[in-house]
This record gives C-alpha cells, sequence and structure tokens, in this order.
C-alpha cells in the first residue's frame, strides 16, 4: 500500500510516518520500481502500535524502547516485564504530575473568573483588573502575592 494509505487506515499523518521512518521506529519499506514507498501489514501493525503509545502520551523515547522490547522478543519471551512495567509506570507518574498541575490551574481560574460579578456597572470588569494588577508583580486572585 502507498503511504496516503497506509496514512488513512491508520490515522497517522504522512509527514509523521515519514518521521517515524527517520527516527527509526517505522523501518523504511521496499520502493516500487517507480520509487513510491510499500507499505505491508507488518508497517500497518508497527504503526497502529506507535500510536496507541502516543495516544497514551507515551514519550517517542519510550516507544521505542517498547518497540525495541517487542523486536527483541521475536517468538520467545525475551522482554524484561519489570522494565515494561517500570516504563508504564514513569508514564503514570507523569501523567499524575500533570492532572496535579491542571487541579491546581483549574483552581487559579476560578479563582479570577470568582472575581467577575457579570455586572460591570462602573465600566470595570474584575478579572481585567486581576490581570493588569498582576502584571504590575501585584497581588491577584489567581496568585496570592507572598511576603
Amino acid at each position: 500500500m502507498q503511504i496516503k494509505d497506509l496514512a488513512a487506515a491508520t490515522g497517522v499523518d504522512v509527514e509523521t510516518i515519514r518521521y517515524y521512518e527517520k527516527q527509526g521506529l517505522l523501518p523504511a519499506p521496499a520502493r516500487r520500481g517507480n520509487g513510491y514507498r510499500d507499505y505491508d501489514t507488518p508497517h500497518l501493525e508497527r504503526l497502529a502500535f506507535i500510536r496507541h503509545c502516543r495516544a497514551l502520551d507515551m514519550p517517542l523515547a519510550d516507544v521505542a524502547r517498547l518497540l525495541g522490547f517487542i523486536d527483541q522478543a521475536s517468538g520467545d519471551d525475551g522482554t524484561d516485564a519489570g522494565t515494561v512495567d517500570a516504563l508504564v509506570a514513569e508514564q503514570l507518574s507523569r501523567v499524575r504530575a500533570r492532572l496535579k498541575s491542571m487541579q491546581a490551574l483549574e483552581k487559579q481560574l476560578l479563582q479570577l473568573q470568582s472575581r467577575c460579578d457579570g455586572r460591570h456597572e462602573d465600566g470595570r470588569c474584575g478579572i481585567l483588573n486581576d490581570l493588569v494588577a498582576a502584571a504590575h508583580g501585584e497581588a491577584c486572585a489567581c496568585h496570592a502575592h507572598s511576603d
């Protein structure tokens, strides 16, 4: 199949497929007589694996390590289950840290949003006032000034 067919089958952009080839995550396909790449089922399966790992937000370095385990095993169970588990545990730790950060961000935005009463009778917006104050180094609702 051509690269456009592989892209359509996996939902991965053509340029991303080429990038994965350059990074060694996806082996270079055979070339047809006209020079076009000729992808086959193993390419499709490997690209689907990469896509799934990326959907889990795994860094490409970790994806490469997982692919290495798959390539190494090739029939026998030569994978180091502990290492694979550790990779997933590290990713879970990164996700949890981002969740914590996102929850803190949500709290800050809620605090900022609380500065708006929706009326603006005096023509002043509490949110904008706080953002301008913060830009001047003053305390705002979302970032309490520490003394």
